[in-house]
């Protein structure tokens, strides 16, 4: 009866400091705190001790960068309306050439070329052309590294983004951010290690940050634009003093709860997360509050006063949550639906460039100013490019194409200024120093100081990596 009655005050008491975890944003840190060293990547030896999986850790080698922002466009962002200008598209519209595959289907088909919708320039000291789709990213080109050779295995959104976010197009496999987070812990253990902000879910769903067999505390935490972008987040009592006393009685049962129950590990971890917790619900709203930015930040990213929606607002809470130690954090632009999959009409890639053109050019120069560009990897990508042909002559949109499209890096130990392989005349094949996404992940993981070989995980009797049994670091774009 003493146990049942120590039980139920303590229940009370959790759900009356507001620390139940029924928030989204502690489910993370909620699950799996009891992993045991037999698992974590560490330079040296290993122990079988429980130990904190969230713990900052030591890369494998020197970092370049100390954390991620991920640019996702979801939809397959055209590469040769973009980034990867094709002059014979423009002279040859309309000819007609030949083909072996046709959205996953083998054979010989016909098919008419189709010019750009939009012209490209050279810009900045480095000349790299940007087609007019972009103008504010491509005042920024001088520090972009353009990979216009990207290739993938699938030609369908699910499994595409899946890969470009897992490795893996069959199985959910555990997320590049996941990964990052087991790989070298967090800086700040009042906010979580990776962050998702997106207004929708992508194609592949909650999969893209999941962590699957990884710790579940390594998972991606999904912010959501508007105006409570965390649910649950703010405390239930009237102060934080009042609260501060009731997590120290709760503690103390804790405690004792622990003490009757002899050495159990996954119980011990469990009792760290509610401080864990309560650190987060004293931090996580500041970072999420951009009313004491000033008025030329947010005109830098193209951001209202008062507004919480917008690829801006995900731009600058991004930089925010830079500044306080999130070690990944990832930022989709729109969900599975009215996203860049133009099938119908290329003009539709218009309203989807105006709302995260200004905001990322405004991040960049943000994180430059600041200092924080040269150690902070600003990656922009997408599942696939888009066919630069149609079976149509009339065509206004363009296909699915998996066997080309680009990809662009900032900051973090990439080199400036720079254009990294080639498509072929018309932008269909890849033509030369092709990177694959494993290469893209190996290189991301290189540029934060792991090596993608060593970063495993022990799970049903192999051990998994991101990069699978493939992956090689593109070494020419590595400033």
């Amino acid at each position: 009866m003493a146990d049942q009655a120590t039980d139920i005050s303590r229940r009370h008491l959790i759900r009356s400091a507001g620390l139940g975890g029924s928030s989204l944003w502690l489910s993370g840190i909620l699950a799996d705190l009891s992993a045991t060293a037999a698992n974590l990547p560490t330079a040296g030896a290993q122990t079988s001790a429980p130990v904190d999986p969230l713990a900052a850790r030591s890369p494998h080698f020197p970092p370049r960068a100390k954390r991620v922002i991920m640019l996702y466009m979801t939809g397959g962002v055209s590469h040769v309306d973009s980034f990867d200008p094709k002059p014979k598209l423009f002279a040859d519209h309309g000819k007609t050439i030949s083909i072996d595959e046709w959205q996953g289907r083998r054979g010989k088909y016909s098919r008419f070329l189709k010019r750009p919708d939009w012209t490209f320039s050279k810009h900045g000291q480095s000349g790299i052309e940007v087609s007019a789709l972009f103008p504010e990213v491509a005042g920024c080109v001088d520090d972009l590294c353009v990979i216009r050779s990207m290739k993938s295995d699938h030609t369908n959104h699910y499994e595409a983004t899946l890969q470009a976010h897992t490795g893996s197009i069959t199985f959910a496999r555990p997320s590049i951010g996941s990964w990052v987070s087991y790989g070298l812990g967090t800086y700040n253990r009042n906010l979580p290690s990776f962050v998702v902000i997106a207004p929708q879910t992508p194609y592949a769903g909650e999969q893209t940050w999941g962590s699957d067999f990884l710790p579940g505390c390594h998972q991606g935490t999904r912010v959501t634009p508007g105006p409570e972008p965390i649910a649950d987040l703010h405390r239930r009592l009237r102060s934080s003093r009042l609260q501060e006393r009731e997590i120290a009685r709760i503690q103390e049962l804790n405690r004792a709860h622990l003490a009757g129950r002899g050495a159990d590990p996954q119980l011990a971890a469990r009792i760290q997360s509610f401080e864990t917790a309560f650190g987060m619900q004293q931090e996580a709203p500041d970072a999420f509050d951009v009313s004491r930015e000033s008025d030329a930040t947010l005109r830098l990213y193209g951001l209202e006063r008062g507004s919480t929606q917008g690829f801006a607002w995900q731009c600058l809470v991004a930089r925010r949550l830079s500044e306080r130690g999130v070690r990944f954090i990832e930022l989709i632009d729109t969900g599975a639906s009215n996203n860049w999959d133009a099938h119908g009409d290329m003009q539709t890639h218009i309203p989807l460039a105006r709302n995260v053109d200004r905001a990322i050019a405004g991040l960049l120069k943000d994180l430059k100013s600041r200092g924080l560009l040269d150690e902070t990897l600003v990656v922009w990508t997408t599942e696939f490019g888009r066919t630069p042909y149609h079976e149509n002559p009339n065509a206004r949109g363009r296909e699915h194409h998996h066997w080309a499209f680009t990809s662009w890096m900032a900051g973090g130990g990439v080199k400036a200024g720079h254009v990294h392989g080639a498509t072929d005349d018309y932008g269909i094949y890849v033509a030369e120093d092709g990177v694959h996404v494993h290469d893209l992940h190996a290189t991301i993981l290189h540029l934060l100081g792991l090596d993608h070989t060593k970063l495993t995980f022990r799970h049903a009797g192999r051990d998994f990596r991101l990069t699978d049994v493939k992956g090689e670091i593109v070494r020419d774009i590595l400033a």
